[in-house]
């Protein structure tokens, strides 16, 4: 049978991993019978039981770059990761190397140690912090007589779990498939009679082929279909230029989510304590006390080594962040390492393009601080920023008010003279700017109104003949 060796489609046991199957199986269920059989032997590769997995975890420290301290604390991470996933976590290993072995990614030595801790805990996966090379993959499967995955490949499966819209399982779909790509092999048996020779293929390897050849043909497809997606989005907002934009940014589970639905409890956000709550864009209606109208975007959340597949994925997806008019970067302050959090979702935002000059630092969960004095130390360190409880509310007036400072900024006041009879330029005006006064004078009106930057080259267009 073919199947994926390595970190692919592996799901944690349990009711999460049933989900994913069925998902799965739904969503084949329409594609062109190749693919759809191919894609058939792919979920025979799936174990699902009722019980939780037993985890052990795997990080490999590169002194002085990468510290068994730093590692320690990617660990805690991973093990958030699994338990979001749906595994016990158990015991953990660390091992400091100048390099990654190129056949197991850790030493000999620490494989046989590995093989002792997984059959003492009787642990049914192993997941390493480090992205593993199909071989890598392959071979401590076999030494271990476990499964194996990698950090990439947990990740994919927990976005597989939270992908609720049409967008958002397409855009997992193609990355779980980019990712498994170059870790399919095979033994297929029923190609044994092919003889192979000088100049032919050896038996199995063209049915490996042209199931390659599916997968690629299925990844063409997402991606044209995800462009459509991308076009279709971008027409339904270029009505609204007029209305400022702002994206909720940052490290995930730092509380963007809780932040909207405090800024907007009209229409709230899915909240929770895990990893990656939010993977569809939803944007709500801000009203500000300066009588302005703002929309609020809140975006999944970025992660340290998140996956490339999934940034290059997800790139419609921070539409909303490319076209915002400024940021709110939400920092989980009562994190150790926020500030290394902080870098990891700088960079990111710049791999897909975004170099905001306009950002607002928002350090959330201060009210998990246990010593006074560190605020205020922040505070100095970061004068510009924001600090707030969007849990409990703390300091929301403050950040609504820096909110509305950089909204007002953005629009410039016009006065215009137009005849009475102008019912259209005067709708439009209505519509699409913010009349501040009114005056009838004969048969003309004077309006005054504001309007904000992504707006005012049009309108001065329109009406810049009739200025006073």
């Amino acid at each position: 049978m073919c199947n994926f060796s390595g970190p692919g489609l592996v799901t944690f046991n349990g009711k999460s991993g049933q989900d994913i199957t069925n998902r799965l199986k739904s969503q084949y269920a329409r594609l062109p019978v190749g693919l759809n059989t191919y894609l058939e032997k792919l979920l025979n590769t799936v174990d699902v039981i009722d019980a939780r997995e037993k985890a052990i975890l795997v990080g490999i420290a590169y002194p002085p770059e990468v510290s068994r301290v730093q590692v320690e604390e990617y660990l805690e991470e991973l093990a958030f990761l699994a338990d979001t996933a749906g595994a016990d976590v158990g015991k953990s290993m660390i091992q400091e190397r100048r390099a990654a072995d190129p056949g197991f990614a850790i030493g000999s030595g620490k494989v046989d140690e590995l093989r002792s801790m997984v059959k003492a805990s009787e642990a049914d996966i192993v997941i390493f912090d480090d992205d593993l090379t199909p071989l890598q993959a392959r071979n401590l499967e076999r030494e271990l007589a476990c499964k194996v995955i990698d950090r990439t490949g947990l990740i994919l499966q927990i976005f597989a779990l939270r992908a609720k819209s049409f967008r958002a399982k397409m855009q997992v779909e193609l990355a779980q498939l980019e990712y498994m790509l170059p870790r399919l092999t095979g033994q297929w048996t029923h190609l044994s009679k092919q003889k192979g020779g000088i100049g032919t293929k050896g038996p199995g390897e063209t049915q490996i082929e042209t199931d390659r050849r599916l997968v690629r043909s299925r990844i063409a497809l997402l991606k044209k279909k995800l462009r459509d997606v991308s076009l279709q989005h971008d027409t339904q907002t270029r009505g609204r230029v007029s209305v400022p934009r702002v994206a909720l940014v940052g490290y995930t589970n730092a509380g963007k989510s809780t932040l909207m639905n405090m800024l907007c409890p009209q229409a709230e956000a899915f909240a929770e304590n895990r990893l990656f709550a939010t993977l569809d864009t939803k944007t709500r209606r801000l009203e500000l006390k300066i009588n302005k109208l703002v929309l609020l975007s809140d975006t999944v959340g970025f992660i340290r080594k998140l996956p490339h597949t999934l940034v290059e994925s997800f790139r419609s997806t921070l539409d909303e962040v490319l076209q915002a008019d400024f940021l709110l970067h939400v920092i989980d302050l009562s994190h150790p390492g926020f500030e290394e959090q902080m870098k990891v979702v700088g960079d990111t935002l710049r791999e897909i393009g975004v170099r905001h000059p306009n950002t607002i630092e928002v350090f959330n969960k201060i009210d998990a601080l246990e010593d006074p004095a560190t605020l205020l130390d922040l505070r100095a360190r970061y004068p510009d920023a924001v600090f707030i409880s969007a849990a409990r509310g703390i300091n929301l007036s403050e950040l609504r008010l820096r909110i509305a400072a950089h909204v007002a900024r953005d629009y410039t006041e016009r006065k215009i003279r137009v005849h009475v009879a102008d019912y259209k330029l005067i709708g439009y005006l209505y519509e699409h700017a913010e009349v501040t006064d009114r005056q009838c004078i004969d048969e003309d009106i004077e309006l005054t109104f504001q309007v904000h930057k992504n707006n005012l080259k049009h309108i001065d267009a329109l009406t810049g003949h009739l200025a006073i």
